[in-house]
């Protein structure tokens, strides 16, 4: 009976090793490249059109955040996501009971923490060695997906403290089904494309929309650069 109890505690181990490690290696950019896709692209088409449900949304976001866990080996920031993460976690059971309204704001603002924590760590992995591959490529555009989706969560918390936010052609229900706006109208002024179709109409997402316009000139040019300047040593 010890010998099966032993043999099972060195398999989760192990799986658990396993799943670090990988989480920790470049080739991880790939899949998180994909998730983020999804995330980005996919799924505010899908929660348009109803096709998803809430529930399926918000599994998205905690899978993310599951995965900045294992994306560093400094027990304090391990130690930081695990909390965060757990936090999360609790606060979306929360969301789904009957006191879904007391417990959403709390939720966002952790989910804020938890997506600034996530490209910190993304950051340090893109810029680790000073190496330069294809993955660390794609890790520079997983950040740049992560700035648009930590937008999406800033323009949300603005309209949930303010009742204002964002003008046009929206109309915004205060629920998950948001995100399809957020997320549109973030990447638009990251990438600084301005189609006019929603607008800012609050001082505090004017300056959001321009902050996010700069990081969006900004940040490339950074990049590009520091990823030049570290294959050249």
């Amino acid at each position: 009976m010890n010998h099966f109890v032993n043999k099972k505690r060195r398999q989760v181990k192990y799986a658990i090793n396993s799943f670090t490690e990988y989480w920790l290696t470049d080739a991880s950019f790939g899949v998180l490249l994909l998730i983020l896709l999804f995330t980005v692209f996919v799924l505010p088409i899908l929660i348009e059109y109803g096709h998803v449900h809430e529930l399926f949304v918000n599994t998205v976001f905690l899978f993310l955040f599951f995965t900045g866990i294992w994306s560093s080996r400094f027990k304090l920031l391990v130690g930081m996501t695990t909390i965060l993460f757990l936090t999360q976690l609790g606060l979306r059971i929360l969301r789904f009971s009957n006191y879904d309204f007391e417990f959403y704001l709390a939720e966002r603002i952790v989910g804020i923490m938890n997506m600034l924590v996530f490209i910190f760590l993304n950051i340090r992995l893109l810029f680790r060695n000073d190496e330069v591959n294809i993955y660390r490529v794609i890790g520079a555009i997983n950040v740049y997906l992560l700035v648009a989706i930590l937008g999406a969560f800033v323009f949300e918390i603005i309209y949930l403290t303010t009742g204002s936010g964002i003008g046009g052609d929206v109309v915004l229900e205060g629920i998950d089904k948001d995100f399809a706006l957020y997320i549109y109208f973030s990447l638009v002024s990251l990438t600084t494309v301005g189609f006019g179709d929603i607008y800012p109409i609050q001082v505090m997402s004017k300056m959001l929309s321009v902050f996010l316009s700069t990081i969006g000139i900004l940040y490339p040019a950074v990049v590009i650069a520091r990823l030049v300047s570290a294959s050249k040593a």
